[in-house]
């Protein structure tokens, strides 16, 4: 599996969807080796990281069935192709990395380019909301399947209980913003305009979740009033599906596949437009209304041991036309 995206010693909690994705692949008896780069929008980084994923894996081909990018940059490296390619776009890599001010810039729609140019030659394209269809080429196979939750492992804490971990005070009113403050695409400073917005109203106090472990997240989720999530571009927000396992109330702005998570569960709210009086306003609808949602039913399909199966599956129909008549990819026997 190759990614732009992983933890590192300075950041260790990144991306846990897919450190989770890893994890399950594994336990379901598929050998994984991670191949991970940062390219860090400079060409110079991926010709050094494509000379060494070459020289790592020339000489070790048959030891692999398949290659896995995870985002469209990284499919860039496995060039010449030895071996069946599946690549998961996961959002700003199709749509193009957008500037705070909401418009694209030259760097992202290179990367778009270039995604979009490997996804001809892979043989399954993975994309994690259906609204990232539209930036492919009409008549492509596309699989959609989302980032998932791992269910089994959330605790069934209260908010008391939650907040009692935590440390914080039983009758405060919390909203829970989840990313990192310093990405302009995440746009933590509208959250607080927002929460600002609210407190001439009614008081509250934004929490930030960032760089912890994906554990304490879930804890701020059970300890927290709501979420808000003010993200100028996303693919398939975890946040999201996390916070619904929790139960936990959101408002969205609209972004990635938010409208379809939230259609229908009461206490959840997606504004028309991202003016902080208008998250402000429909914050303090949902938290006037208190109490948890009925969430977590709304994301059992996108349990992670559901979505392993899915990909397995995926795995499989790429590999088998290069196997032996009548053999398949059978993880359990790797």
């Amino acid at each position: 599996m190759i990614t732009s995206e992983w933890p590192t010693p300075e950041s260790p909690f990144a991306v846990p969807f897919l450190v989770n994705q890893v994890n399950f692949l594994r336990r379901k008896g598929v050998e994984v080796t991670v191949f991970s780069f940062r390219g860090a929008k400079n060409p110079i980084n991926y010709l050094k990281a494509w000379w060494a994923f070459q020289r790592r894996f020339r000489s070790s081909w048959d030891q692999y069935d398949l290659v896995h990018a995870q985002f469209g940059q990284a499919a860039l490296l496995p060039w010449p192709k030895r071996r069946p390619l599946a690549i998961t776009f996961h959002g700003v890599d199709l749509l193009g990395q957008l500037s705070p001010e909401g418009r694209p810039t030259l760097p992202g729609r290179l990367l778009v380019w270039l995604g979009r140019l490997v996804a001809r030659y892979a043989d399954a394209v993975i994309i994690v909301s259906d609204a990232m269809r539209r930036s492919l080429p009409a008549g492509m196979n596309l699989q959609v399947l989302p980032t998932g939750v791992d269910l089994r492992t959330l605790p069934d804490l209260s908010r008391e209980e939650a907040r009692r971990r935590l440390g914080w005070a039983a009758d405060e009113r919390l909203v829970l913003f989840v990313g990192n403050p310093a990405d302009p695409l995440k746009r933590y400073e509208r959250a607080r305009e927002a929460v600002d917005a609210l407190n001439r109203r009614s008081p509250a106090r934004l929490i930030l979740g960032w760089n912890v472990r994906q554990a304490d997240i879930i804890t701020m989720m059970q300890a927290c009033d709501a979420l808000v999530v003010t993200s100028l571009q996303e693919g398939s927000p975890t946040i999201v599906k996390e916070a619904l396992a929790c139960n936990l109330p959101i408002v969205s702005v609209v972004v990635g596949d938010v409208v379809e998570r939230l259609e229908g569960i009461e206490g959840c709210e997606v504004v028309p437009d991202d003016a902080p009086e208008t998250i402000a306003a429909a914050l303090e609808r949902t938290l006037r209304r208190g109490g948890r949602i009925k969430g977590r039913e709304a994301v059992e399909w996108l349990d992670e041991p559901v979505l392993t199966d899915r990909l397995i599956r995926i795995y499989q129909s790429i590999t088998r036309y290069r196997r032996p008549s009548g053999a398949v990819f059978r993880p359990s026997a790797r």
